[in-house]
């Protein structure tokens, strides 16, 4: 079992209403795959904590944090003031727990319990800027996991590989400046959030570690892969990563509602092995994937399940 899981029906908590793409069922369609392939006897359990204020302050601003606890109040539904983010009564819970457990895989990797994990939680977290809850995210858990990995366990470089159909505009933000994480990314353009052009490199301390591939709708994996192989693999080997993070958003899934892109199953197994092999070249194995997006309730569960096979390889 040196691959452990966070799975839990806690994140069925955060309701976004009927109709919604970010629904309760993600997690449950996953779970009974995952419990049907036999997936959760093969890996170690994790139970989540909630992320504290001053771990979320590792990459949100104060102010944001403020309107968050003001307006997710436990009593009531809306949406933030921020941005396009649905919430319930239980939606900061969920979302402390979902950036917490991803603390919680961190601890695990890092002190070396286990070769890698994989959080299967909600809300996604890699729209949400330093300064605004969006595009379904509160918190950018993903981002905040890097800050923690780099002040509880003294890491110095973190690399962040997304390959959501969406660009993670947030993850980016916090980190354009910042040499310390390097951030990658294949996405869909021209789609939401409209951010992640080749030439968005990063600036002063961060130049040069930031990697976009925005790709056109009805891309597959010839391109995806290619940029895998021709762009982030020779970047890893000049930046060494310490720890790798991925951000993994199952929307670029073929016949997703919200992507056009067209990965297979496989596609995401290859994927998954190529970013393996690279945290077993340069950080010791360390690597922790994250949920992002992913909203066909059939295609899901069977791409998260590629996944996870090739990480417990």
């Amino acid at each position: 079992m040196r691959t452990a899981l966070l799975l839990d029906d806690l994140y069925t908590r955060h309701d976004t209403g009927r109709g919604h793409p970010e629904t309760a069922g993600r997690i449950q369609a996953i779970s009974e795959r995952f419990h049907k392939d036999d997936l959760t006897t093969f890996t170690h359990p994790l139970t989540a904590r909630e992320v504290t204020d001053d771990e979320v302050l590792l990459c949100h601003t104060p102010a944001y944090l403020k309107t968050v606890l003001a307006e997710i109040d436990g009593k009531s539904s809306g949406m933030l003031s921020t941005g396009d983010t649905v919430f319930s009564p239980d939606s900061l819970e969920v979302a402390r727990k979902a950036a917490g457990g991803l603390l919680v895989a961190v601890d695990a990797v890092m002190k070396g319990e286990r070769d890698n994990a994989f959080c299967v939680v909600r809300p996604p977290g890699h729209h949400a800027t330093p300064s605004k809850g969006m595009g379904f995210c509160i918190f950018n858990s993903v981002a905040i996991a890097a800050r923690y990995a780099q002040k509880t366990h003294g890491v110095e470089r973190v690399a962040i590989v997304d390959w959501d159909v969406h660009h993670g505009n947030g993850t980016q933000d916090i980190f354009y400046e910042d040499g310390s994480v390097f951030f990658f990314s294949t996405h869909q353009h021209p789609w939401y959030p409209g951010t992640g052009m080749a030439g968005e490199t990063g600036e002063g301390a961060g130049k040069k570690t930031t990697m976009n591939f925005p790709l056109p709708a009805g891309t597959g994996m010839a391109d995806i892969g290619a940029a895998f192989r021709k762009g982030l693999a020779p970047a890893m080997k000049d930046y060494k990563p310490d720890l790798i993070l991925i951000s993994a958003g199952f929307d670029s899934r073929v016949d997703d509602p919200l992507g056009q892109f067209l990965l297979r199953d496989a596609d995401f197994a290859e994927l998954t092995r190529i970013v393996r092999d690279l945290a077993e070249e340069y950080a010791d194995g360390r690597l922790v994937s994250v949920l992002e997006g992913g909203y066909n309730l059939s295609g899901l569960p069977l791409a998260a399940a590629a996944h996870l096979k090739e990480l417990m390889a």
